[in-house]
Formats: C-alpha cells, sequence, structure tokens
C-alpha cells in the first residue's frame, strides 16, 4: 500500500480525541493550557499529529495505522523543508518537544536558520542587531538569554528592620553588605544559603541611617556611609571604615553633603566630600582624601590632604562620587586623550542638543585671565546704570562666575600613565537637580596623603579647580554604574546612568525650580572615551517622586547583563548586547539597589523597602543545586516546564 500525508489548518476547535497508541508528551497539556503535538486519531482526519498555532490547528495526518513521521523503514514521510516550515510557526518550547519525536525532527529543531527567527521574534530584537560576538550559534544564545539569567527567586532575607537603600559584592565575592534606614550595616556570607555574619550598629555614634557601602581591593576594609540625625533639610553625613578581621571601627570621616556618599581611591585611602557656602545659591565643594587608618602617633604623617576644590553656581552640589581605575590594565586611554594640547579646558558635551558639535564651555570651566575685571566692571556697570536686568540670583551667579575666572587651576595635563584614574560624579550649573556628570583625572602624586597639607603650595590665583569634562544629560541623574573592572580594558570606558529626563526644549529661569522630570527613567549608556551616548536608552523602570523628593536608585553592571531598582516594585535585568529587557524581580516596595556577584553574573541581589533583601540565581543554577549530582538537566526539558 502506498503511503500518503496530507497538512491541513483548520478552525481552532479540536476533533473528538481517541487516544492512539503511537507517542505523547506527556504534560504539555496541562503546562501549556493548550494540545501542542499529540498524536491522535480524529474523525475525518485519520491519524496524525496536531498542532497548535496562535488559534490555527494544523493536523499532519496519513492513512489508518500508518506512522506519519516514518515508513516502515524508518525513512523519514515529510521532506525537511516541510518540517522546517511547520517549525517555524511553532514557539521555542514546541519547537524544543518535537524534536523528541524522532532523529529528523530533532536535527530540524536544532537549525541555525530556525533559532534565529525563534531568537529575533521571541525576544523582540531589531533585525539589524547581529549576534553577540561570542556566542557560538543561534540556539545557545538563544539558551543564554532564557537560561542563564538570575530570575530566579532562592533565598529572602529579612534580618533588617527598615528599608534596605544599599547592597554592595567584596570583589572576591565571598561576602557582601547591605546598608538599611534600621541604622546597621550588615555583613554577609555569600555561600550556597547566605546567611549574616555581623551587624554593626551606627545609632551610637549620631547617624539617622547607614546609606552606602564599598569594599577596598583587598577586601580587608569595608568604607560605610551614613547620615546624621538632625533637620529634615541637614545635609551632614558621615563615613566610617569596619576592619573585615576584627570588624573594629577604625576611623570616622566627616562627609557633606551626605550623598557624596565616598569611595575608595586605594587601598587605604579613601575620598570624602565637605561643603562651603559662599552667596545665596553658590558654593564650593571640597574633594579630600584620607587615610583609613587615621591613628598615626607621629606628626609628620599626614591623615587627609585636599584634593580638589570646586566652584558650584546655582545651588547645584557635587555628589555620587566613584572612581574609575584603569591601573590594572595595560591600556590606559579611558577617556579623551588628557595629553592632546589642542583639546580645551574642559569641554562640555551636551548630549540632550540637537547638534553634534560639542557645546561651548561655560565661563567658569574655561577661565580667561585677565579678562575677569574687565567683565565684572561691565555687569555692574550694566547693573547699576538700569542697562542689565538681572534677578538677584542671576547676578550672584555671574559675579561668581567672573570672579572664578583667572582663579581657577587648569587640568593638569600629562602623558598616558597605567596608574591614572579618574573621578566621576554628578553635579550641575543650571539647579540643584543633579543633570550633569563631571569628570576630573586622579594622577599618581595625588593618590597619597603625603605632601602639602590643605592645599599648601597652591597660588592664590588658583583658589578652585576645573574639570577635564564635563556630560550634559538634560534630565535628573538616579544612579550611575560603570561596566565591570575585571575584564578587558575596553568594557570599563562604559558609564550607565539613570536618568529622568527634563521635557525636551525646557529652560530653567529658577535655579531652585528645575523642570519636572519624567515618571519613566532612562538607563543611558555612555562611552567615556568619545563622551557619546553609545546606546538608545534601555527603558522599562519607573519612578514617581518628584525633584525636590528624589532618590538614588543604584544599578549594577556585570560582563553580560545590567540591573536597576525602580520605584514600581521591581528590579529589571536587560543584555547589555541586544538592549532588551530581560526579566522582572518582584518585591512588595521600592526596589532600590541591586548587586551582581563579581565572580558568578547568574547571582543578583535585590535591596527594597520592603526590608527585604533578595538572591536570585539563574535556571541553570537552580537546576544544578537541586540535582542530587551536578548532572545540568536538558534546556528543553526546562523550558517546557517554566515558562514565562
Amino acid at each position: 500500500m502506498e503511503l500518503q500525508w496530507s497538512v491541513q489548518q483548520y478552525p481552532p476547535q479540536t476533533p473528538s480525541p481517541v487516544e492512539f497508541p503511537a507517542w505523547h508528551l506527556v504534560g504539555l497539556e496541562e503546562q501549556w493550557g493548550c494540545h501542542s503535538l499529540s498524536s491522535r486519531s480524529a474523525p475525518l482526519l485519520g491519524v496524525g499529529v496536531e498542532v497548535w498555532v496562535q488559534g490555527s490547528l494544523w493536523w499532519i495526518s496519513g492513512l489508518p495505522g500508518q506512522n506519519v513521521t516514518m515508513d516502515e523503514g524508518g525513512t523519514p514521510l515529510l521532506p525537511d523543508s516541510l518540517v522546517y516550515q511547520i517549525f517555524l510557526s511553532l514557539g521555542p518550547a514546541d519547537v524544543l518537544a518535537a524534536g523528541l519525536v524522532c532523529r529528523q525532527w530533532q536535527a530540524v529543531s536544532r537549525d541555525e536558520f530556525l533559532w534565529r527567527e525563534q531568537f529575533y521574534r521571541y525576544y523582540q530584537v531589531a533585525r539589524d542587531v547581529p549576534r553577540h560576538p561570542a556566542a557560538t550559534s543561534w540556539y545557545e544564545e538563544f539558551r543564554r538569554l532564557y537560561d542563564m539569567v538570575p530570575c530566579v527567586e532562592v533565598q529572602t532575607l529579612k534580618e533588617h528592620t527598615d528599608q534596605v537603600l544599599h547592597l554592595s559584592f567584596s570583589h572576591s565575592g565571598y561576602q557582601f553588605a547591605s546598608c538599611s534606614k534600621d541604622c546597621t550595616v550588615k555583613i554577609w556570607n555569600n555561600d550556597l544559603t547566605i546567611s549574616l555574619l555581623h551587624s554593626a550598629d551606627m545609632r551610637p555614634y549620631n547617624w539617622s541611617y547607614t546609606q552606602f557601602s564599598q569594599f577596598n581591593q583587598d577586601d580587608s576594609l569595608l568604607l560605610a556611609s551614613g547620615v546624621f540625625l538632625g533637620p529634615h533639610n541637614s545635609s551632614s553625613g558621615e563615613i566610617a571604615v569596619i576592619s573585615l578581621d576584627s570588624f573594629a571601627l577604625l576611623s570616622r570621616v566627616r562627609n557633606k553633603p551626605y550623598d557624596v556618599f565616598g569611595c575608595w581611591l586605594t587601598e587605604t585611602s579613601l575620598i570624602s566630600g565637605n561643603l562651603h557656602r559662599i552667596g545665596d545659591i553658590t558654593s564650593c565643594s571640597v574633594l579630600w582624601l584620607n587615610n583609613a587608618f587615621q591613628d598615626v602617633e607621629s606628626e609628620n604623617v599626614n591623615v587627609v590632604k585636599r584634593l580638589f576644590k570646586i566652584q558650584n553656581l546655582n545651588a547645584s552640589t557635587i555628589r555620587t562620587v566613584m572612581v574609575a581605575d584603569c591601573s590594572r590594565f595595560d591600556n590606559p586611554d579611558l577617556l579623551l586623550d588628557a595629553s592632546d594640547q589642542a583639546t580645551p579646558l574642559c569641554q562640555v558635551f551636551d548630549l540632550g542638543g540637537d547638534s553634534e558639535d560639542e557645546a561651548a564651555s561655560p565661563p567658569l570651566r574655561n577661565p580667561r585671565p585677565g579678562r575677569a575685571k574687565e567683565g565684572l566692571r561691565r555687569v555692574l556697570d550694566g547693573v547699576l546704570d538700569g542697562g542689565t536686568q538681572l534677578s538677584e540670583r542671576a547676578l550672584e551667579t555671574r559675579v561668581a562666575e567672573l570672579l572664578a575666572q583667572g582663579r581657577t587651576k587648569p587640568p593638569e595635563r600629562s602623558a598616558a600613565d597605567a596608574r591614572n584614574k579618574y573621578l566621576i560624579f554628578t553635579t550641575g550649573c543650571l539647579t540643584y537637580s543633579p543633570h550633569q556628570i563631571g569628570i576630573k583625572q586622579i594622577l599618581p602624586h595625588q593618590m597619597t596623603t603625603a605632601g602639602p597639607v590643605l592645599g599648601e603650595g597652591r597660588g592664590s590665583d588658583a583658589f578652585f579647580d576645573a574639570l577635564d569634562h564635563v556630560i550634559d544629560v538634560h534630565g535628573h541623574i538616579i544612579g550611575m554604574g560603570l561596566s565591570p573592572d575585571n575584564s578587558a580594558c575596553p568594557s570599563l570606558r562604559y558609564l550607565y546612568v539613570n536618568s529622568r529626563a527634563w521635557p525636551p526644549g525646557s529652560v530653567v529661569a529658577d535655579p531652585m525650580q528645575p523642570p519636572p522630570i519624567a515618571e519613566e527613567i532612562d538607563l543611558l549608556v555612555f562611552d567615556l572615551k568619545t563622551m557619546r551616548e553609545v546606546k538608545r536608552a534601555l527603558r522599562a523602570h519607573r519612578a514617581y517622586t518628584p525633584n525636590d523628593e528624589c532618590f538614588f536608585i543604584f544599578l549594577d553592571v556585570s560582563k553580560d547583563f545590567v540591573a536597576s531598582g525602580a520605584e514600581d516594585r521591581h528590579g529589571y535585568i536587560w543584555d547589555r548586547h541586544y538592549n532588551i529587557c530581560l526579566a522582572k524581580l518582584r518585591h512588595e516596595d521600592v526596589v532600590n539597589s541591586v548587586a551582581f556577584s563579581p565572580q558568578e553574573q547568574e547571582l543578583l541581589l535585590t535591596a527594597s523597602d520592603d526590608a527585604t533583601i533578595k538572591a536570585w540565581r539563574s535556571p541553570r543554577t537552580v537546576r544544578v543545586l537541586q540535582a542530587s549530582r551536578p548532572r545540568l538537566r536538558p534546556f528543553f526539558s526546562w523550558f517546557a516546564s517554566h515558562r514565562r
């Protein structure tokens, strides 16, 4: 008898099924809520395989008693091209399940062109985005994004009694620290089951709460930053250094404003801030280098040294200081070539403007000796004569700019040096809302507290320090993070920034009334080599607090992923190459901070206002940990049973 087969499409009603003793994929109907690839006999259709594809029923049938995939000699009855076309209409789980039927279908289900289509369709990636350069196949790339993203909650830590504000890992990944509104710094052992190692209560030191922590490079010391008790509008804080051997408190350093946070510059020295008011909306930020061990007996050994003194206009201040370190890499050119003498002293890169050209530098950022007195005289004459109409605040800002000209020390130029580091922080020039990123190079001779103290040796004509570069993002910056420093140096050049945009074309008329900010958070990616935004903004997360109540939402970057908290009760994970959101991690309140393990990007921690810390692992890791022995369960089996 000649074997026959046919492929037909029918309306979406299931034919009356009569079980046929051939093959059947157990459990798919219960888990997927549909009939998917099961062999049956049905009235008018004969014996075959039914496939539901987006509401339409496809039936592959043959004569009664006939195997619809192989003839009696084991030769495939359906050509590969037909099976391929049918598989194109299936979802990824159905394709993987169909590969269990026979060797022919298994081969087609691993086809590279098939998985390329599945990849672009499932993840909704633009077709002009190429496959990741390190990927070996489309199937493996699909599996990486589905199976290796830390999206499975494995543990919830409830030892904090109030909002958890920040998380930080040690460089080894063996420990992490958490800060909270309960005014404690907790240090945890990062084992298969996370356990509390130590809790330091900072209330005896007049702290209101702890807000930030960072391990030094050799994981021997922990920097913890907090906020002092005081009025609601107080901006005073403190930095404490804790030994990770004895958990003893080694030193405490004043830090103002408290949202400078502080950071390590070397293994034993840290950066803090201080703020001095000069006028109603004019101030001066001083960044200090502090020795972590301040109980030095010799009066000839400095424990503190001034790094930079920077003028602030229009109620702005320096906040969120971090260090980009290229000292551990062969290639030091993180930023624009500092040795290029043709480059202006400070370039303002206006990333919100229409022009691709760099914006002209403000007078403060590019001092012009000899013109300050003349400019100041013209402004004052204009005001006295009534020809210049300026508000009190605008006049203060203009006079402060002119007085700073000729009294600002230009950036020091040096040949490219692998020991150079870069200070990165938020700042501004139009309003108190942080809308600019400032960058200042730290030279090797500045990385020690040895030498002149409190600015000795600084001439009277060099009262302020000029910045090297400024990036204007036209929005309120609420988070920053550098790409990881434990990979190749080129990846270190990318800065990720959480920003809430200002309305297009908005103008700041009053520094105390910044433009309204968007609820949608833009996760921007900047190339610090070119000072340009290199990828479209990542979006998904949201925030709702207004300008004057806006708080920091910490983000983190791993080799392949970037994660961020949000005010919409979720943490988010994106892929760095494809710019797609891969997971939403649920909490009961605002997610303030996220942290990847530096040694295992398939482990992510999230901290929330719900007073909990959650640990998330990838599906792949969960399978390994749950197995009786370390043997990976096949990917398609996991996919079929855990559809997102």
